[in-house]
């Protein structure tokens, strides 16, 4: 209501036109830069393991030239302490594209919601969320059917990433235990190593997700916003 206690003068087609059209340009921009994001971290992927298959191959080449003796041991750890930096830097890159991906999908959930702000009719026909709250978020992920936290996070390029190098320097830790103790105490080393990586990468991913959501403050919630499924 205006001061005199008259309804405020409704908005012109042309000021509602106008701001429709920067929303969609800034849409256009977030699925732009959304998906260079994707191709990029797909790239570091598939350059991670590509060099992990090779690191392992060399590896067994040398192994069979030396015979597993001389300087096998030091080259071994070489290549592993190599593929140990590359992993970290890879999974390190990885994390923070799946952040921005999620950073991407809240944005244009809240743009979505200006487009219902525009035209109230049209939430009817989205899909995804038009509140850009976590469950906005998990929403748009996947509104067709809730998927179990197993599903999505066991299937996420980030816990493939931590898998993988939990390997790696699990190899390493066990390649070092072996060059001065018997194989069974570098074989449990190398478990432990790998177990412990995994499960703090996890953890520390988990981590910053939660603070993420804990420091942001969604436009809209999902509770005041009632969808029409089916």
């Amino acid at each position: 209501m205006a001061d005199g206690g008259t309804a405020a003068a409704p908005e012109s087609d042309a000021a509602l036109g106008r701001r429709a059209q920067i929303l969609a340009t800034e849409h256009w921009g977030l699925l732009a830069a959304r998906g260079t994001a994707q191709s990029e971290v797909l790239t570091r992927i598939t350059i991670f393991l590509t060099l992990v298959s090779a690191g392992l191959v060399t590896m067994g080449l040398l192994g069979q030239v030396s015979r597993f003796s001389g300087w096998f041991s030091p080259a071994m750890l070489a290549i592993l302490a190599f593929l140990c930096v590359i992993g970290l830097m890879t999974q390190l890159r990885v994390v923070n594209v799946a952040e921005e991906e999620m950073m991407y999908v809240v944005a244009m959930n809240r743009l979505r919601g200006a487009y219902v702000d525009l035209d109230p009719h049209v939430r009817e026909v989205f899909l995804a969320a038009v509140t850009d709250d976590e469950a906005g978020m998990e929403r748009t992920y996947s509104f067709l059917r809730r998927r179990s936290v197993f599903s999505h996070l066991f299937g996420s390029s980030p816990v493939l990433i931590m898998v993988v190098n939990a390997c790696v320097y699990g190899l390493l830790a066990g390649a070092l235990v072996d060059v001065v103790a018997e194989v069974g105490w570098a074989v449990a080393a190398g478990v432990v190593v790998g177990l412990v990586w995994a499960l703090v990468s996890m953890r520390s991913g988990y981590a910053h997700y939660r603070d993420t959501w804990r420091d942001y403050t969604p436009r809209r919630s999902s509770g005041a916003v009632a969808y029409r499924d089916g």
